[in-house]
């Protein structure tokens, strides 16, 4: 009898989406309505926040393009979480103050305020490098570029629903 053996790392190496980085100082709805009016999409924001537990909460705005097959997400990339602290827990005068701790999507880019996601299985780089230069234009972006998803350590983080 031969011993057949299955090797999980194959079946999890495909990526199926694009990620663009956007460095951009304004509020999430802002920013979704000038990438639908830029790049002719619909993002709209999700009834639910992204949880990742621990109170967590991250802003999703969502499109499906149901004529090219595709799925479009607009996520941010911070969260501030206020968070009670007892330092002094056994004095007479003991007080509860509040730290505000900043929690990230992807760790390892930090300094990204949103990061849009496009599943697509046929998107290429000339598509995605369009993209680039009309969410460039729009005002009070700084910097956008693209991410490849297979360097995330976590990576996990971007499969939603």
């Amino acid at each position: 009898m031969s011993v057949q053996k299955l090797i999980l790392n194959d079946f999890g190496c495909a990526i199926d989406y694009a990620l663009i980085g956007i460095h951009c100082n304004l509020e999430s709805y802002r920013l979704a309505y000038f990438l639908n009016r830029e790049l002719q999409i619909h993002l709209s924001r999700q009834p639910e926040d992204l949880d990742y537990g621990n109170h967590k909460f991250y802003e999703i705005f969502e499109w499906e393009d149901i004529h090219n097959f595709s799925t479009w997400h607009f996520v941010s990339n911070s969260c501030s979480v206020e968070l009670a602290s007892n330092e002094n827990a056994n004095t007479l005068f003991s007080s509860q103050e509040t730290v505000t701790t900043t929690f990230y999507l992807i760790p390892e880019y930090k300094k990204v305020n949103y990061f849009l996601k496009i599943t697509d299985d046929a998107i290429s780089d000339e598509q995605i490098q369009e993209l680039l230069k009309k969410i460039q234009n729009i005002p009070n972006v700084i910097a956008t570029y693209s991410i490849d998803p297979m360097e995330l350590k976590s990576k996990n983080n971007l499969i939603f629903y």
